[in-house]
């Protein structure tokens, strides 16, 4: 329970503030530009606290449900008071001026840049925080080599740092991973650190049946990984674990006598034997046992056995904090990174080279937040500078109700000379608010199942 109420006020905090942080990129903007605002919501639903501003102009109102907001702008909805130059209702002229679609192009595209343009700020500036405090990171070292693998080949040692991939300096073992994604199917160039000299190492790697966003490329592809303990945290009573006699702090070395080198993989063989017996090879107490497991089917056809593994690394993780500048550099740098995966996973999403099933709603969000908020605040900061960059890429989708839809209007009437008529917008508008509505139940749902 309390659990849960964690994990939901720190939901309710980062939705508050990104949102808030992006609907107030649209509402200083279309200030500062001389649009007249009406109301400035953060959330949706009933109102539980509103009020008006020092020039009683704008109506300011935090909603019941807080799974967005918006800034609404005189003249902006396309059914609203201003159509065409006839007015339903006489209007002052000050008004009229400051009305949203009197207002020319350029400024109105200012407007709706800039709520995922603040998102991209609020990014860079929690990156850049981030780095200041300071976190902890697991080394590029590599500490196991798959046997006929490309980095066997390529003559990859236990104990070499990767210092940087095609020049890109590499601070983490994770940023490592991160710049193989991007790279797969390109010559990719590694400078390595042996005995306190730098060499470089050469290699293409190959394009894989899974995306490369699901995987684990250094090792899956590139035969190389962390140092790694697979280990038996706790076994679940009446398990076949149990029954085959694994215990909590077991080893594990070896399934079907095949060396293990990551959890993924012995996740991986387990879910692929479902009813079938697997021979496991585990270290307890300085001796091997082999033991014998029947792992049990799952309502999906998967085997599983009733454990829960932990992975130990052999390196110690190091403490990497940056100076002021440097941290201002990594803000900018990490944020562009960011945006490219983002990119990438939306591209690779819309054209089914990664399934739908990735897609999360707000309660693997809220889990999200949970999870980093308690393992610090630093944690907590990139999850919200991540998630900021998110909400910016996709608000940019040119998606009618998002500030993307928006963009693509104002392109095409600056094109036509024109606008769309407001029977046509009205009409995108109601698709776009469909494909909204039907990726949020997806996404729902996604969450739902994942919960069972």
């Amino acid at each position: 329970m309390i659990e849960t109420i964690h994990t939901t006020l720190y939901f309710i905090a980062a939705i508050v503030l990104l949102i808030g942080f992006h609907e107030y990129g649209h509402f200083i903007v279309a200030r500062k530009l001389g649009f007249k605002v009406e109301k400035f919501s953060i959330g949706f639903g009933p109102s539980l606290l509103s009020w008006r501003g020092k020039d009683g102009e704008v109506e300011y109102v935090i909603g019941a449900i807080p799974l967005g907001g918006y800034v609404k702008m005189f003249g902006e909805n396309p059914s609203g008071q201003v159509e065409d130059g006839e007015e339903k209702t006489p209007i002052p002229e000050k008004d009229l001026k400051r009305a949203f679609n009197r207002q020319a192009v350029w400024k109105r595209a200012a407007v709706a840049f800039a709520g995922p343009a603040f998102n991209f700020i609020f990014a860079i500036a929690a990156f850049a925080i981030a780095g200041l405090m300071g976190h902890e990171v697991l080394p590029a070292n590599i500490g196991t080599v798959i046997p006929n693998s490309i980095a066997e080949q390529k003559g990859l040692q236990f104990g070499d740092k990767v210092v940087a991939v095609n020049g890109e300096e590499v601070g983490s073992w994770q940023s490592f991973e991160e710049r193989l994604k991007l790279s797969v199917g390109e010559e990719i160039t590694l400078d390595i650190s042996r005995d306190q000299h730098i060499q470089q190492v050469m290699f293409t790697l190959p394009t894989p049946e899974k995306d490369v966003f699901l995987i684990d490329v250094a090792y899956s592809l590139l035969g190389a990984g962390l140092g790694m303990d697979i280990l038996i945290e706790s076994v679940m009573p009446g398990s076949p674990a149990e029954k085959a006699l694994l215990k909590a702090g077991d080893k594990v070395i070896a399934v079907n006598s095949e060396l293990i080198y990551t959890i993924s993989t012995l996740i991986e063989v387990i879910g692929q034997n479902p009813d079938q017996e697997v021979s496991l090879q585990v270290l307890r107490d300085g001796s091997q046992l082999q033991l014998s497991i029947i792992p049990k089917a799952n309502d999906s056809g998967r085997g599983l056995i009733g454990v829960r593994l932990q992975a130990k690394p052999w390196d110690e993780r190091v403490w990497q904090r940056k100076g002021l500048l440097e941290s201002i550099g990594y803000g900018f740098t990490r944020t562009w990174e960011v945006t490219v995966m983002t990119g990438e996973m939306i591209k690779r999403m819309i054209t089914s080279s990664i399934s739908a099933d990735n897609i999360g709603g707000p309660i693997a969000i809220a889990q999200m937040a949970g999870n980093t908020a308690s393992n610090g605040l630093v944690y907590f900061v990139m999850f919200l500078a991540f998630f900021s960059v998110n909400l910016a890429v996709l608000n940019l989708l040119p998606i009618p109700v998002l500030d993307g839809g928006m963009l693509m209007f104002l392109a095409l009437e600056q094109v036509r000379g024109k606008p769309l008529s407001m029977d046509m917008q009205v009409r995108f508008q109601a698709v776009g608010m469909l494909m909204i509505m039907a990726l949020m139940i997806f996404a729902f749902y996604n969450d739902i199942m994942r919960l069972f």
